[in-house]
């Protein structure tokens, strides 16, 4: 009883002693990365600081590992609980599985350079948008819409980077199948080359500033397209800052030509006549 009575007086100090030696050994970790960084110049910014982002999510998954293993050693025998149990073994192994999944996609994205810290991403060709997090399971995009997505590394089938300074452009018009080609390639053609004359600032340009890809008209990408129509696109290579800018003036300069020509557009295969 005696013993019980010391441990619970002394529990409350080892707890608070842990947790900031914890806490400090984490903070020392992130500094000597920032400070190593800082001193040196092998990676470029946004590698550095996908880095640290990454390091400041690990430590502190790991901090907290520790502190509650730190916590359970005073009320279980850690070891004994873990081999001396089939059930205990097994269940961790069955969760554990998905975690470690997850821990190895995640450090395979990172250190083969698939994606850095606030780069422009879409993901299972659904969701899109700026990388705000990266942590040891997941991955937080925020959306265009003002939206953070989060999803495990497991559940990426598809992962598609739009950044390294360039972003390709592609907006399309789905035309019903009784509007004539020819005159849809004449209005699509034309609609490219206002683009290239009141949107040239957008497009990349090479260290000449020749602009690396220009709008282009890409004709018929698409037949059939949900049995409503066929798809005419134009796309071009711009600066991912410009991305959903450039992406806004196409749709409208699109937009405004199907209205002044009178291009047929497609329907719903569920529209009553």
């Amino acid at each position: 009883m005696n013993d019980i009575s010391k441990l619970l007086e002394k529990f409350p100090i080892k707890i608070t002693v842990a947790a900031l030696l914890i806490i400090l050994i984490v903070y020392l970790i992130r500094k000597f990365i920032k400070i190593f960084f800082d001193k040196t110049s092998f990676l470029d910014e946004n590698r550095e600081e996908t880095i640290i982002h990454f390091t400041n999510q690990a430590t502190k998954v790991i901090g907290v590992v520790f502190f509650l293993l730190y916590l359970l050693s005073h009320f279980f025998n850690l070891e004994k609980l873990v081999t001396g149990s089939v059930v205990v073994a097994g269940a961790l192994a069955v969760i554990l599985q998905h975690i470690i999944r997850d821990y190895i996609i995640g450090l395979t994205y990172l250190f083969e350079r698939q994606i850095n810290y606030g780069d422009y991403i879409i993901i299972n060709g659904e969701r899109q948008g700026k990388i705000e997090e990266i942590s040891m399971r997941h991955l937080k995009i925020r959306q265009y819409d003002g939206y953070l997505y989060t999803v495990s590394y497991s559940n990426i089938t598809e992962l598609q980077n739009g950044t390294r300074g360039r972003r390709r452009v592609n907006e399309s018009l789905i035309l019903n199948y009784r509007q004539n080609p020819d005159t849809a390639f004449k209005v699509m053609e034309e609609v490219a080359r206002i683009c290239n004359e009141k949107y040239g600032e957008y497009l990349l340009k090479d260290e000449n500033g020749v602009s690396v890809e220009r709008f282009q008209f890409n004709q018929i990408t698409e037949l059939n397209v949900d049995f409503m129509g066929h798809k005419y696109s134009i796309s071009g290579l711009v600066k991912e800052a410009d991305y959903v800018e450039a992406s806004k003036k196409l749709r409208y300069e699109l937009a405004l030509a199907a209205y002044n020509s009178d291009l047929i557009m497609a329907e719903s295969t569920s529209t009553s006549h």
